[in-house]
């Protein structure tokens, strides 16, 4: 778990630049990394809320946190 979050880490860096000068491979890593991170932050920060997280695909759509309303982020 640790290295998966050494290499999120590393990604995010590295994705730190304009949506719009990502390669699809770059995109879908972001997305992955969202993903994951909205899934521990709700395990941490939330778990009272009742949420169904959205699929990667949404992710992938939309580059940002579906985290639920209220949810400290």
């Amino acid at each position: 778990m640790k290295r998966l979050l050494l290499v999120l880490l590393g990604a995010s860096i590295a994705l730190a630049y304009a949506e719009s000068d990502m390669s699809e491979l770059e995109r879908d890593a972001r997305a992955l990394e969202l993903y994951l991170q909205d899934r521990q932050d709700h395990k941490n920060f939330c778990p009272q809320f009742n949420w169904d997280q959205p699929s990667l695909d949404d992710y992938k759509r939309d580059l940002r946190s579906h985290l639920p309303g209220g949810c400290k982020k």
